[in-house]
């Protein structure tokens, strides 16, 4: 299913091999909350202080988590019911609650920065869609459609709120966009010779980082920032790997991402300012889809 999940998001997978960077000393580890499978299952887990603990263990895929600003509440995207349908549950562990109920395919949840509204993907209207929904009232609002056979990913929020970047292969393979919350002022940021997915707001609002593959899909992939006022560019991870599901510390003082470095898919930190890097996730089954717990 992770495979099938990486091609519906354009960003196919296959293996490498390359020794791991080592662990990091619990002491300075961060919390980190990712997705892992183990035994066929796949579910969310945790790091705290370099020691793992699952928060989820319903049949079914759990995937993307993503903690609101005040570190409280995961959300996610599962299949538990059937069909992928969005949940939260508390940080800590605990019951997981279905934030909405319909027989659409919704998913790649994200909460906004003030914890107001959810972004995420939906096919209520035929086509996948980028949507937002406001917590309190329910209010739902189609913010961004590009075709009937369009494939989106990976909506993220601006700090402020104002704006969401997110992938879509409406054009020449799948791009990086961004948009203002109301589905105004839409911008292709990569070039179509480049391509891009899985872009996550830099905490000051003013880079984009994202996964740069190209459209000659082979083994290797590299995790790029880019600032959105020069269009710059700065290649942050350029492992001889297919490295994926990049994501900023709260600080921005370093990045976390899936690699494929080792063969199977482990999760790493790196340090921005020195390139050093951690190995987060040990053990079998795959681990992607990082997400740092606001400090």
């Amino acid at each position: 299913m992770a495979l099938a999940l990486a091609v519906l998001v354009g960003c196919e997978r296959s293996a490498s091999s390359a020794p791991p960077p080592p662990a990091a000393p619990a002491a300075n580890a961060p919390t980190i909350a990712y997705e892992r499978t183990v035994a066929g299952n796949q579910d969310l887990y945790v790091t705290e202080h370099g020691t793992e603990r699952r928060l989820t263990d319903a049949p079914g895929t759990d995937m993307l988590p993503r903690y609101t600003r005040d570190g409280r509440t995961i959300y996610f995207a599962s299949e538990r019911a059937g069909n992928w349908q969005i949940y939260a549950m508390p940080a800590g562990g605990g019951e997981a609650t279905r934030v909405r109920t319909n027989a659409h395919r919704e998913w790649q949840v994200e909460p906004s920065p003030d914890g107001a509204r959810i972004a995420y993907l939906s096919n209520q209207g035929g086509a996948e869609q980028l949507w937002v929904m406001d917590l309190a009232t329910k209010a739902e609002r189609m913010i961004v459609a590009h075709g009937r056979k369009t494939i989106f990913g990976n909506p993220s929020w601006s700090p402020d709120g104002a704006r969401l970047t997110f992938s879509s292969n409406a054009e020449v393979g799948h791009q990086i966009y961004v948009t203002n919350a109301d589905g105004t002022g839409q911008e292709r940021l990569t070039g179509f010779r480049r391509g891009g997915c899985e872009p996550r707001f830099h905490p000051d609002g003013r880079h984009v980082l994202h996964v740069s593959r190209g459209h000659v899909l082979g083994d290797k992939s590299r995790i790029v920032e880019r600032d959105l006022a020069t269009g710059a560019e700065k290649v942050l991870v350029d492992w001889p790997a297919l490295n994926y599901t990049p994501t900023y510390s709260p600080d921005a003082s370093e990045v976390a991402f899936t690699s494929n470095i080792t063969g199977d898919w482990v999760v790493y930190r790196q340090r921005i300012a020195d390139g050093k890097s951690w190995r987060v996730t040990f053990g079998p089954g795959a681990a992607r889809s990082p997400e740092y717990a606001p400090r």
